[in-house]
């Protein structure tokens, strides 16, 4: 049970920060802004960055499960890829929270033409870049076999 706990602290802390997070800027930008309003905290900028007011679920669900089981094969050494796991499942959860209590995600943030995102949409793609650096990095790490066969042939 403590190996567990310990295994897994990471996951629920960095994922109970996110979904906190998440939750609030929604709640927050719910209270404060009308449907449609958006607020541009940099007047220099303008309009460029501004903040703006049943498949899907179940994919949701799909990938929250996914994530926690591939946590679990993680190593204990493997922190990039814990790291970037945690965001993504707090990410995903924060959404699916949006999903169940209001049948819509709150989207809020808005830069140039990009579309509209939230807390929660920006710690998941954050997560995948995390996760695909960490592959990056392993694979650079592990010894090329194609190129070891050349040397012996030599």
């Amino acid at each position: 049970m403590k190996r567990n706990l310990q295994h897994n602290g990471l996951l629920f802390l960095i994922s109970a920060a996110v979904i906190a997070t998440d939750q609030l800027t929604k709640a927050l930008v719910r209270q404060n802004l009308a449907l449609g309003d958006f607020w541009a905290p940099i007047p220099a900028i303008g309009e460029f960055f501004r903040f703006a007011g049943p498949i899907l679920t179940v994919v949701r669900i799909a990938i929250v499960i996914f994530i926690v089981v591939v946590y679990q094969k993680a190593e204990k050494k493997d922190r990039l890829m814990k790291v970037a796991l945690s965001l993504m499942l707090g990410g995903a959860i924060g959404n699916l929270i949006d999903t169940f209590t209001m049948g819509f995600v709150t989207d809020f943030i808005a830069v140039g033409s990009f579309p509209i995102f939230n807390i929660a949409d920006s710690c998941v793609t954050v997560g995948v870049g995390l996760m695909l650096l960490d592959m990056l990095l392993k694979e650079k790490s592990k010894p090329d076999s194609d190129q070891e066969e050349t040397e012996e042939n030599a």
